[in-house]
């Protein structure tokens, strides 16, 4: 990832409402050496390593400030004198060394995102009152982008996992599952077993303990926000100021973590109808909402028939029902189906594809998914290994959610995937942090976030209703959560009581200018 791709957020509100109604932080402890309940920690060859800080990149449109260094981190914690990884990370100091607290690690989500980059793009976009208190520190989980990569030497078909259930291809299905587990063996079989995120949340406590800090601080949006739970978990006393933005649910880690897409899909689905049929004038899909989603399943029927061509591209039915994450924009969506429908009457559409069902300009490299696979089948040994179950699942969820039901309960390569070395972690406890979440969120939608937030007992969440998107912190100027997330993250200080706020829909704000670009883009059919 390229930061300069990407443009700075504007900073988010001040504080006001909230401030009578705060808790204290949690007391700092004394620096050690890492520890977890197992016996994990590094030895001193690790803690006491050097980092030799230099320039990230020559670049001249990067600043200098911008470092980079490389963290010695053993393979297997159980066997630290074994195989080592190197560990990409990168910083820029507080801006403020008056008023610094500390440093604060920061991940984009995944599993397999890179956040090497994330120092740069979060030194504009975090307000002043946050970012002079942190030396802010980015990384390459294992396995990830400059951190002793893994490939499993996927082709652009096999990386495609969200495959609609077919009783004549669910042969083809299973023989694909089984290729990428047997091709992820073959290329890393060595290190697969350990890119995990209970041995990235101890890289993070080695990276902690190397910079000679008693405690972190952390924003994980997305994925980011499971592995800052396990954190907690793993390590409570050296968690400071920890935001977890768009949550992952620990219970439903992970099949039932693809499987909530499709749960979720269906009052978002609903409410897109609504929506919709209040704009029948501009949109012409339909008066009603039961007649909207006439006119979608008509054009799903429709294109199983004969695919509908737009902008070179070919959607039949299961192409239209793998949309499911535009139905949270309802605006979009409309866009989207009164296009299809144009098209599929002979019709010139009113506009092109919304720019995720553009193709991409090169081919993708396999190093995410890659690591995507590493993690969600190694993380938990709860995935089916008959492939007769996920047939029995994906007919039923098909009819329980028509949208994305068979996607997202069929076949994946995890039910050949080796044991797990660990077993979950169980997240269940009482360190404060706060959980950030948007009502209609299509990767992590309101439940998820919701058990996330039941899993850590000390947390208080933070609720914008009506906001539309994965990802918040800093992802909308207008978004309600902002204010909140900077006063906690500038004072430390939690609110009292779970905080919900309203914010406006996207389509009635008037900026005064284009909106922003998120910090950073998330996948849309990842974490």
């Amino acid at each position: 990832m390229r930061m300069r791709r990407f443009a700075p957020l504007l900073a988010a509100g001040v504080f006001a409402a909230l401030a009578p109604a705060l808790a204290p932080a949690q007391a700092s402890a004394a620096p050690t050496a890492p520890t977890a309940p197992t016996a994990t920690a590094p030895t001193p060859e690790y803690l006491t390593q050097k980092l030799d800080w230099q320039r990230c990149d020559p670049d001249p449109q990067l600043p200098a400030s911008y470092e980079c260094a490389t963290v010695k981190v053993p393979l297997d914690y159980r066997r630290p004198q074994g195989q080592k990884l190197d560990l990409a990370v990168s910083r820029m100091k507080a801006a403020d060394p008056a008023k610094r607290r500390g440093v604060m690690l920061l991940n984009p989500g995944g599993p397999g995102g890179p956040g090497l980059d994330l120092p740069v793009l979060f030194d504009t976009a975090l307000p002043k009152e946050v970012r002079e208190q942190y030396d802010l520190i980015g990384f390459d989980p294992r396995g990830v982008g400059r951190s002793s990569p893994i490939s499993c030497a996927m082709t652009d078909g096999e990386m495609d996992f969200l495959r609609p259930y077919k009783p004549e291809k669910f042969a083809e299905d299973v023989a694909w599952a089984k290729a990428v587990a047997d091709k992820c063996r073959a290329q890393s079989g060595a290190v697969l077993p350990h890119i995990t995120t209970r041995n990235t949340a101890r890289d993070m406590d080695l990276v902690r303990a190397v910079l000679g800090e008693r405690k972190i601080s952390y924003l994980g949006y997305s994925y980011g926000t499971y592995l800052g739970a396990v954190y907690t978990e793993m390590f409570p006393h050296r968690t400071d100021r920890f935001v977890l933005d768009s949550g992952v649910d620990p219970a439903r880690a992970w099949r039932g973590m693809i499987q909530v897409w499709a749960e979720a899909a269906e009052p978002a689905f609903q409410r897109w109808a609504r929506w919709t049929a209040e704009r029948s004038g501009e949109y012409g899909l339909g008066e009603t909402p039961d007649a909207v989603s006439k006119t979608f399943w008509d054009l799903v029927a429709r294109a199983d028939r004969e695919p509908v061509v737009i902008d070179g591209q070919k959607f039949d039915g299961d192409a239209l029902r793998s949309a499911r994450a535009l139905f949270f924009y309802p605006k979009e969506a409309a866009q989207f189906v009164q296009a299809v429908k144009a098209a599929a009457e002979g019709r010139t559409p009113p506009q092109g594809l919304p720019g995720r069902f553009r193709r991409a300009a090169e081919p993708a490299q396999d190093n995410s998914s890659a690591v995507f696979w590493a993690v969600v089948c190694g993380d938990t040994d709860a995935w089916p290994r008959d492939p007769e179950q996920y047939r029995r699942d994906a007919v039923r969820d098909k009819e329980r959610y028509p949208l994305f039901g068979d996607f997202a309960s069929n076949i994946m390569p995890c039910a050949f995937w080796d044991r797990p070395v660990e077993k979950a972690t169980a997240v269940n406890n009482r360190t404060p942090v706060m959980t950030v979440q948007n009502e209609w969120d299509s990767q992590t939608p309101l439940s998820s976030g919701e058990g996330l937030h039941r899993a850590l007992k000390g947390s208080r969440m933070v609720l914008a209703a009506g906001g539309e998107g994965h990802g918040v912190y800093l992802f909308d100027e207008a978004s309600c959560a902002n204010a909140p997330v900077t006063a906690y993250l500038a004072t430390g200080r939690l609110p009292y009581e779970d905080v919900t706020c309203t914010t406006p829909p996207a389509e009635g704000r008037r900026l005064t200018g284009p909106k922003p670009a998120p910090p950073f883009p998330l996948p849309q059919d990842r974490f």
